[in-house]
């Protein structure tokens, strides 16, 4: 085990905001919005809570006490806790946040480039129409899109290979509550919008009638995603947490703010797509199609827009660094390379696998698998099978496996009751496999 695994975050609020960051990422501003105006609003919103903090605040704990009781990243974690036979469960992990990240930074690229269009004021235009042309044009073009793709790419491995607390704890510690201070300030200038109670009503008025399997379904899915659990980067991010923090009201909190941050990403969109009459359930368009032209029709707009756009960037360049750390931190553990050099070669390898998703809406659109473009195909193998997969093998292995290892990380310095434990093993054991391999078996029909 190398001195890199040994390291440890210098506070509890490190960890808790740099978790948060791994967790929050685009989830929380793109995908919860469209997910949620597709899914009937509260149809989908009160199940994921209620799963979030109770089976996937249990998963959160079960894998950041593996990689506390491990002491390394998912490769090691897994060796050290259970032998050989479970590395290949380990490179599993490895190869889905590879994979994630191929496709994520493409994501992130758009992000980049629509901030800059804010900045200068060239993408708020009025006609929805013309904004779907711009932003087919966009991802179509090969040379903005691979561009933007790899400057995020470099930013990430920038900060990965300062060091776990110089880069990814420091960062963390100055964009996430960056990241909260102007998601409040967007909601307030939302909610000033005449109609933009729709919005609110939308999300959060109970309607019994808008409740569906399909919605209940999506909640299970979204409450894994956007705990980011089952790849690896919870339990590399646990792997570095002292034997005094306390792990479990960390996890808590990481839960929370997680929760919050995906309701605030609604109350971000919502109220002003109902504000202007415009379709809550445009899905993934809702982000880059649909909100610069309510920006194109507010007072100030071009300010607002910035401010969203930069909100969305900081978010994905928080949650992206942590699965470049699952990388990084197994080329430093099991293959003796130097955190810079680790982080480089992480940093080339997704540049050139990740331009196969990026070119996937123009030069390789035509390229297809099983009916699918490589950026569906990467987005499908990682959501539907390798995260639900990954998932199993943390709730086995922390519940049964590696129970007397993973009770003792979870409880650190502190005592907890035998009915505490007895409830979270069940969690781990019966309820929270029911819900994974319901996902499972969904996704794969």
């Amino acid at each position: 085990m190398s001195g890199e695994q040994r390291k440890t975050w210098t506070s509890r609020i490190g960890f808790v905001l740099a978790s948060a960051g791994a967790a929050v990422g685009l989830g929380a501003i793109w995908k919860f919005p469209y997910m949620a105006g597709t899914n009937g609003g509260s149809a989908f919103l009160f199940p994921y809570i209620l799963m979030t903090f109770t089976v996937g605040a249990a998963l959160l704990i079960a894998e950041v006490a593996l990689g506390r009781a491990g002491r390394g990243g998912i490769v090691t974690a897994y060796r050290n806790l259970a032998g050989r036979a479970w590395v290949p469960a380990g490179y599993l992990g490895v190869l889905t946040g590879f994979l994630v990240l191929c496709f994520y930074s493409a994501i992130g690229g758009w992000t980049l480039a629509y901030f800059a269009e804010a900045a200068t004021g060239s993408g708020l235009i009025t006609d929805q129409a013309e904004l779907g042309k711009h932003f087919g044009s966009f991802v179509s073009d090969p040379v903005q899109a691979l561009g933007f793709q790899w400057l995020f790419l470099l930013l990430n491995g920038l900060i990965v290979a300062l060091d776990v607390t110089k880069g990814i704890e420091r960062i963390s510690k100055f964009l996430m509550p960056l990241l909260f201070v102007m998601m409040l300030v967007l909601i307030v200038r939302g909610l000033m919008l005449p109609g933009a109670i729709g919005g609110l009503e939308f999300l959060f008025k109970f309607d019994p009638d808008a409740f569906t399997w399909s919605a209940l379904l999506q909640a299970m899915g979204f409450t894994f995603f956007s705990l980011c659990v089952g790849c690896g980067c919870m339990l590399t991010y646990g792997s570095y947490l002292g034997q005094n923090s306390n792990l479990v009201n960390g996890c808590l909190w990481i839960t929370f703010l997680a929760v919050i941050a995906s309701i605030l990403g609604g109350l971000m969109i919502m109220p002003s797509v109902f504000a202007f009459g415009l379709d809550p359930s445009a899905g993934p368009g809702l982000t880059f199609i649909t909100m610069p032209a309510v920006f194109s029709q507010i007072p100030f707009g071009q300010f607002f827009a910035v401010l969203f756009y930069l909100c969305i960037v900081v978010a994905a360049i928080t949650s992206s660094v942590s699965m470049m750390e699952i990388m990084v931190a197994f080329l430093v553990a099991d293959h003796r390379f130097t955190r810079p050099a680790a982080a480089v070669l992480s940093t080339v390898l997704l540049a050139v696998v990740g331009a196969l998703p990026a070119l996937s809406f123009g030069e390789l659109a035509d390229v297809k698998f099983f009916g699918k473009t490589f950026f569906d195909l990467f987005d499908f193998f990682t959501s539907n099978i390798s995260l639900p997969v990954g998932g199993l093998v943390i709730l086995f292995l922390a519940g049964w496996y590696a129970w007397p290892k993973t009770r003792f990380a979870m409880a650190g310095n502190r005592e907890r009751s035998a009915a505490w434990f007895a409830t979270l093993r069940f969690l781990l054991l019966v309820l929270s496999p029911l819900l994974v391999l319901t996902v499972l078996v969904t996704g794969l029909l």
